[in-house]
């Protein structure tokens, strides 16, 4: 096994100044094609190629740029590993933030910006782990693939889709990945600290909903009005309360959680009423409240050209997630929940995921986290969005979310993720950084 040491100094002091170049990087997707993540993609391409990689960029629409590199293990029998992040970034309100969101400034201890959290704080870590390695001459066991990708923050079309679908064979050998959301401290009172790694993803479901109705003047009376008939049928999506569904990769999550608070419970009987376990966890709840069912919310409505003026249509989204083996359910609730004056489809839709939480993958991740972290609790979890991750799954890659970071008491890491003020502390960096380098010699 190669040498388990830490990281160098220089690597500390890399993930920090890494982490505040990209974010000073606009890499703003606001869905509508304009992102550019060339220049980030840029950035880390020539990072990697200063430690005799030869990274390949790769393009499905221009500026739209993914970046693929292959580290050669030690054992070509071994399967490969995928580690990767997204080069893009949700927009960011200037006016609402304490510092300037594309400044990258290292302040209180913190490096702030949008991405400091969702991802480019992960995507500095990977540069400064490669980098380390070529000073140390270290090399891993397994092939690592490193991929950084652009638009992960809308439909990934451009990135992890294309990459996927188009260049398949970059990918060769890999069975398991890593990436964002995962391995981050959350501190739920009473000194405890948890670490939660991601095994599991709720699928995406992006819903349109049209209305249609009799158009007229807004003074008359009209029993087919297609504004009501959506606001009805948005109301009914948006207050329907779902039944619980429980996945192996969340009852693996309720059963640890109620351990650690030392709450007797069987997850697998009968009559298992999660919801008043979840009262009795508290805070640590939320790590497991927005996944025990499938969801429903409305996000957007478009209706109406003139104030007296009633239209023939109206048309609206609702973002829905549903848990493996809910599909079903989702659209036959969708179906009963429109009624038959709103038809609706998939704008977007993914599929979820499981990956196993008794495997030595978690095991090894489990270990890496508590290597650096002794006396936290680490348990699965599964995420209430999505990532990359179900893109790269089609090749048979099996994800795990794990970015680590270790965040203090009173910054909520969930909170900062497509918030105002996201930042990530330094020494935040430092520990993720040594235990993802951990990880990556030991997987």
């Amino acid at each position: 096994m190669a040498d388990m040491r830490a990281v160098d100094a220089q690597a500390l002091e890399e993930v920090v100044a890494f982490t505040s170049d990209l974010i000073r990087i606009d890499t703003t997707n606001r869905g509508g094609g304009d992102c550019q993540e060339r220049p980030a993609a840029e950035y880390v391409a020539a990072k990697l190629a200063e430690t005799g990689l030869e990274p390949v960029l790769l393009e499905r629409t221009p500026g739209r740029t993914n970046v693929v590199a292959r580290i050669e293990g030690t054992d070509p029998s071994a399967d490969a590993l995928l580690v990767h992040g997204h080069l893009d970034v949700v927009p960011a309100e200037p006016a609402d933030w304490t510092v300037h969101p594309f400044s990258g400034e290292v302040r209180d201890g913190m490096v702030w910006g949008r991405g400091a959290i969702d991802m480019k704080n992960m995507d500095a870590m990977v540069l400064a782990v490669v980098r380390a390695w070529a000073r140390q001459g270290i090399r891993p066991r397994r092939d690592i693939v490193i991929a950084y990708t652009a638009d992960e923050e809308a439909s990934a079309i451009d990135g992890s889709d294309f990459l996927a679908t188009q260049h398949p064979g970059l990918f060769e050998g890999c069975t398991e990945g890593i990436s964002e959301s995962g391995a981050y401290s959350f501190h739920p009172g009473s000194g405890m600290e948890i670490y939660p790694i991601a095994a599991g993803e709720r699928g995406t479901g992006w819903l349109k909903l049209t209305a249609h109705g009799r158009a007229g003047h807004g003074s008359k009376v009209n029993r087919a009005n297609a504004v009501t008939r959506l606001a009805a049928a948005m109301t009914r999506i948006g207050e329907h309360e779902w039944p619980v569904r429980l996945t192996p990769t969340v009852r693996a999550a309720l059963r640890e959680l109620a351990a650690l608070y030392g709450i007797e419970t069987d997850v697998e009987a009968a009559g298992f009423d999660v919801d008043a376990l979840l009262e009795k966890l508290g805070p640590a709840a939320a790590l497991v409240d927005a996944t025990v069912r499938n969801s429903s919310n409305p996000t957007m409505l478009d209706a109406g050209y003139k104030v007296n003026v009633i239209p023939g249509h109206a048309s609206g989204f609702v973002d829905g997630r549903t848990l493996p083996g809910g599909e079903e359910e989702f659209r036959e609730t969708l179906d009963r929940l429109t009624g038959p004056d709103v038809e609706w489809e998939f704008a977007h839709r993914e599929i979820a995921l499981q990956a196993p939480v008794d495997s030595p993958t978690f095991a090894k991740l489990r270990a890496a986290v508590e290597r650096f972290a002794p006396g936290a609790h680490v348990v699965p979890f599964c995420m209430s969005g999505g990532t990359d991750a179900k893109q790269f799954s089609r090749l048979g890659i099996t994800g795990y979310g794990f970015s680590p970071v270790r965040m203090p008491v009173g910054l909520d890491y969930q909170a900062l993720f497509h918030g105002v003020d996201e930042r990530v502390p330094v020494d935040g960096l430092h520990f993720g950084v040594n235990v993802l380098d951990h990880y990556l010699q030991s997987a």
